[in-house]
Order: structure tokens, then C-alpha cells, then sequence
């Protein structure tokens, strides 16, 4: 995630200087506790919030949990990651529905906020979960926001409740109120108010909002603000607190090349939790926050908990066991490659989906030359064959190539690299199927592939070489830890638990993943198209 970029990568390199120490003395937990307090400043967190989160982890690691621990560079990692789901909110909230019909959610914020397209965001993520949301123009100022609010409806699938042009005309209130007459009639069980924002915090603006909230009564007010605008997040969001009150955040355009400061001061100055994140431009780039889950990406731990939610939203459990029986039994072909293929792509950004395992800000430079658009020119090369030629690929001759490459406007050179990427994966995916360990073209074993009778017998191999004229540290805590490492087949010096994370944490939504390697993402992007 862009947005904590730079903060990532800074404390990622302050706790990397920890993982040669075998005892912190006092001076060293000053210098980290140092390091994060600038770290926290360059990302525009509020003062009095960096002055808590430092004093609480400096007195944390100071304390007996450390000295006593095995390895205390991972106790203050986990320190820290549970210092940061405190600034976050701690447990995530959930929308709050009415006993009886219509829940009102009324949005508020300043203008270019993004108010408009979170709107669309919300509904569509509401009608996804079985209600029948109903989008209402409240922003009567803006230019042109009620036809804005109209093709995001559209786009969404759902209602919208626009009376008046807007443009500077017609009254709000009203607008807002006959919105529940028309929706508890037309059977809306959600009602979501955009109303109109500011460029800036006036005495207008929270006249007017907090007249369209005596009036709706909403169930819930969520404050919309731009993850990017940094510490004016914290004034503003102060003065609608003050203004109109609010009970829940969402962050906007968390995408964005921003520092974070928005999202690490708002719910601890506020005492609002941030509910909702929007993640990107499209409407699905919409999810639940989980402050767990953001302190694991700050920290690059990872976030694969998110990860297979979207899995399990895209991907039918039928289908899924449809095509592992057919890469075992050699019928997985063409057709089942395209098919998979767009699934994938209905998760979201691929690019997103590798940033959310453990360790990736290490690929960062691989992830940003990583190219969706292969994925495009691979759908267009498999959609320019034949049925016959996407079930037996043997039928692919030099001729039907060219036509092939003709029609999907790519080179024959393409079309051949597709095949035999295909060809490929099917091999490595029958492999897996079968309990084995895939073997990658001049990398041997895939990294992260266990599971199965292949994948114990390596790591009884690894164990055994590992053990044979194994060094011994003298320190006897650093010994006991190389010899439960050894026992796992795991390098010494690394952490059973480490659940990919560049640290050794293991445990949270960490847990159960392989760090990967720059190698990992480049088979991928060999059977993606690259």
C-alpha cells in the first residue's frame, strides 16, 4: 500500500539493525524508540499521538517482557505492531444497522474528499452482503455532483434518490427526508445520504449538515477523509467532530503516494474508529479496516487474512475442486487457464495481492515493473484460438499460430511463449496436486510449494544436511534457538514462526505464509505473461 511506503521501509530499517543484538541495553531501545519518533514525524503523524505510541513502547521495552525474551529484536517488533492496532482503534467496528428498516448512513467531509465515489463504494460492498441500498443526492452545491452520484449508482447496481438538478439549487433537508418516505415505500433497507462539502471548514457547511442530520436521525455519520492531506486531517476532522459529530472514519484514496499520517492520528485524537478504507479508484477497491491487519502491512508482515477473503469471494469452491482434479489428471487445458485467469483478475490488482504477503516491500522495485497489461495480451491470444485449439494445444501448428498472433495482435514469439508457459504450469500444478514439490526450470524447487509427501520429504533432506557439521554458537540462548530451527529444517538463525515477515514475527494475519523471494515473483510473472 503506497500510502505508508515510506514509513514501512524506515521502521522496516530500524528494526533490521535490532536482529544482530542478543541483549538491548537501554541505549539501544533509546535509538530505535528515536528512529520510529522521526519516522512517525516524516509521516505526518499528530505530535501528542507520536509522544503516546513512543512512550509506550520505549517503557514496553524496557520492561521484563524483553529482557526475558529468546530473541528481543522480535519482542519489540511485536511491541510496536501492538502499539499501532491501539493508535488504529484497536478491534474492528461494524456498521451499526437499525431494528427496524431503513439503516440511514449519512456521509460527511470536505469537498474532494471523495464523498461521491465512496458512496457507490459502500452500496455496492452492502448489496454484495444482501441489502438493497438506496444512494440519495444531498450535495446540491457542487457542480454537476447529483449526475456524478447517478453514474456511480449505475455503475454500483443500485437506487438512486435524486429529485432536484442541484448546481446550486433546491433544498437538501428536503431532499434527505423524502429519501426515507421513498425508501421504507420502494422497500430500501439501507439509506446512504452524500451531502455537500467545502473546500475548507465553514459556518455554512456544518449549518447544513448538522441540519440534514436533526432531520434523518441516521443511525450512522461516517467522516470521509483524504488519507493524503496528512496533519490538516487532524484539524479537520476536530472541527466536524465538534460541528456535527460523527461515529466512525473512512480513509479515501489510501492508494495514494501519502505518508499515512491521516490514518495513524484520527482515531486516537478523535476516539472515532476508522471503519472503511477505500483502496483505489474502482468501486470494489472498498474494504472493511482492520487495524490489525494495517499494523501487519505497516510492518510489513503481511496480510493474508485479507488476501484469501478475496480469494473466497471470487473463487467457487466447486469450480476450485473441478480443476484440481483436472490437474491431476492431465485434462486441465486451455480453456481452464483462461478461466482461472479471470478470476484472478476479478480479485482486484494483482500488484495489490503480491503486496499483501509477507516481506513483499522487499520486492518493491520487482512489483512496480510488474505489468497487469500482460495479463490482457495473454486473455486476447487464448480468445483468438479455436475450442479445439484451447482443449488440445498439440493442434497448434505454425499456420494456426500465425492466424492466432494475427488475431489477438501479438507476435507468433508470443503466442509460442504463451504455449509454453502453459504447458509449464500445468506440469507444476500436477505436481502439486499429486503432494510433490514443482520443480521450476533452473530454480529446482518453487519456494513457498509444501504440503504433501514431496514437500516433507525436502524438508527431511534440508534437516539433515543442515545437521551434518553444523556450527554451534557459544551463547546458549542463540544455540537453543539454531538447534529448534534445525529441528524445523529451517536456516539457523531464522524463526519457526516467522510467517514471512523480515523480522522473525510470527503469529496475527501473518501467520501460515512464506516470505517471498524476488524468485517467487518472477515465476509468476513467467506464468502470468511476463
Amino acid at each position: 500500500m503506497a500510502t505508508f511506503g515510506t514509513l514501512s521501509d524506515r521502521l522496516t530499517a530500524t528494526f533490521s539493525a535490532l536482529r544482530t543484538k542478543g541483549k538491548l541495553s537501554a541505549a539501544d531501545v533509546d535509538g530505535t524508540v528515536r528512529e520510529i519518533r522521526r519516522a512517525l514525524l516524516d509521516a505526518d503523524v499528530a505530535l501528542p499521538v507520536v509522544k503516546d505510541f513512543t512512550a509506550a513502547v520505549r517503557e514496553r521495552a524496557l520492561g521484563d517482557e524483553v529482557n526475558k525474551a529468546l530473541n528481543p529484536a522480535q519482542q519489540v517488533v511485536q511491541i510496536v505492531n501492538d502499539e499501532l492496532i491501539t493508535i488504529l482503534g484497536g478491534q474492528q467496528r461494524r456498521l451499526q444497522f437499525a431494528k427496524n428498516p431503513p439503516t440511514v448512513i449519512m456521509l460527511a467531509g470536505l469537498q474532494g474528499a471523495g464523498k461521491t465515489t465512496l458512496a457507490g463504494k459502500l452500496a455496492k460492498w452492502l448489496k454484495a452482503d444482501g441489502h438493497t441500498p438506496l444512494l440519495v443526492a444531498a450535495d446540491l452545491q457542487r457542480p454537476n455532483a447529483v449526475q456524478q452520484l447517478q453514474v456511480v449508482a449505475e455503475q454500483a447496481g443500485v437506487a438512486v434518490f435524486a429529485p432536484e438538478p442541484g448546481n446550486g439549487k433546491g433544498d437538501p433537508v428536503r431532499v434527505a427526508k423524502d429519501a426515507l418516505k421513498h425508501a421504507k415505500t420502494n422497500l430500501h433497507d439501507v439509506v446512504i445520504v452524500d451531502t455537500a462539502g467545502r473546500l475548507g471548514v465553514d459556518a455554512e457547511l456544518m449549518k447544513q449538515a448538522a441540519d440534514i442530520r436533526k432531520a434523518v436521525d441516521p443511525d450512522e455519520v461516517l467522516f470521509v477523509i483524504d488519507a493524503m492531506i496528512g496533519q490538516d486531517a487532524v484539524t479537520t476532522a476536530k472541527a466536524f467532530q465538534d460541528g456535527v459529530d460523527f461515529t466512525g472514519v473512512v480513509l479515501s484514496k489510501l492508494d495514494g503516494d501519502a505518508r499515512g499520517g491521516a490514518a495513524l492520528s484520527v482515531a486516537s485524537i478523535t476516539g472515532r474508529p476508522i471503519m472503511f478504507a477505500s483502496t483505489g479508484e474502482g468501486l470494489d477497491d472498498f474494504e472493511p479496516f482492520y487495524p490489525d491487519r494495517m499494523a501487519s502491512r505497516i510492518l510489513d508482515l503481511g496480510d493474508i487474512l485479507t488476501l484469501i477473503e478475496q480469494a473466497q469471494k471470487t473463487f467457487d469452491e466447486e469450480d476450485a475442486r473441478k480443476t484440481a482434479e483436472k490437474f491431476a489428471t492431465d485434462s486441465f487445458t486451455l480453456e481452464d487457464f483462461l478461466a482461472q485467469m479471470q478470476q484472478l483478475k476479478n480479485m482486484g490488482s494483482i500488484k495489490n495481492m503480491l503486496g499483501m504477503l509477507p516481506g513483499a516491500r522487499g520486492m518493491r522495485e520487482q512489483l512496480d515493473n510488474f505489468d497487469e497489461s500482460e495479463l490482457t495480451r495473454t486473455e486476447a491470444i487464448i480468445q483468438s484460438m479455436t475450442p479445439a485449439e484451447r482443449r488440445v494445444p498439440k493442434l497448434l501448428n505454425g499456420s494456426r499460430r500465425v492466424r492466432i498472433a494475427r488475431g489477438s495482435g501479438t507476435t507468433v514469439t508470443d503466442v509460442n511463449s504463451l504455449v509454453t508457459r502453459f504447458e509449464q504450469a500445468a506440469k507444476m500444478m500436477k505436481t502439486v496436486a499429486k503432494g510433490g514439490v514443482p520443480q521450476v526450470p533452473g530454480m529446482g524447487p518453487m519456494p513457498g510449494m509444501g504440503g504433501g509427501g514431496g514437500a516433507a520429504s525436502l524438508r527431511k533432506a534440508q534437516a539433515k544436511k543442515k545437521g551434518k557439521g553444523a556450527s554451534k554458537s557459544g551463547n546458549p540462548a542463540k544455540r537453543a534457538a539454531e538447534e529448534a530451527a534445525r529441528a524445523q529444517g529451517l536456516k539457523p538463525g531464522a524463526s519457526a514462526g516467522a510467517s514471512g515477515s523480515g523480522f522473525g514475527l510470527g503469529g496475527g494475519a501473518a501467520a501460515g505464509g512464506a516470505q517471498p523471494s524476488a524468485e517467487d515473483l518472477a515465476t509468476i510473472q513467467k506464468l502470468l505473461g511476463r
